[in-house]
């Protein structure tokens, strides 16, 4: 289970309104919460979490390496153990090892859990701010963010196929 705050958007709203052409205010707050939608679509597209926030999750027990659900990790904070009654033990950094990888994906393992799950805390993000965030992923998201406000009353069809080729060479996929 993982746990994020909402992700922020790596488009600003300024941008927004200029890519799609929108001159008035009124319409704002559509135009906002379409710039989250798209920034969470090219989050779930791509499989990496594009501006950096926190997160938690839950691991299971057990002593073999264990990889965490988001991408790419910037950094682990805390490590600590989770009891069945809810009570917490963090770890010091000897008790554990750590790996984030070259490709950003983060490991952990605790040798003697003693059938307690995991709760990790850290960093994770493509960029520390929005336009840290790569060009072609933030055009991808104008894009569909136009397309999403021009088609807003349900005439228009698919999003253009420009949107995922922008995207697709940023995408991470794993096999299960």
């Amino acid at each position: 289970m993982i746990a994020t705050n909402i992700a922020e958007a790596a488009v600003s709203m300024t941008e927004a309104q200029a890519y799609a052409r929108v001159e008035t205010g009124e319409e704002e707050a559509l135009l906002a919460g379409l710039v989250r939608t798209a920034s969470a679509l090219c989050e779930s597209f791509t499989g990496q979490v594009l501006v950096a926030r926190p997160f938690e999750e839950m691991l299971p027990p057990g002593g073999q390496w264990q990889r965490l659900g988001l991408t790419p990790v910037r950094a682990v904070e805390e490590v600590a153990l989770v009891g069945t009654d809810g009570s917490t033990m963090v770890l010091a950094a000897s008790e554990y090892d750590l790996d984030i990888d070259s490709r950003g994906d983060g490991w952990v393992r605790v040798a003697s859990g003693d059938g307690k799950r995991l709760r990790v805390r850290g960093q994770a993000g493509l960029a520390v701010e929005p336009n840290g965030v790569p060009e072609p992923l933030r055009h991808g998201i104008l894009r569909l963010v136009a397309h999403l406000f021009a088609t807003r009353d349900g005439s228009g069809g698919e999003p253009p196929a420009a949107v995922s080729a922008l995207w697709r060479p940023y995408r991470r996929m794993r096999l299960a």
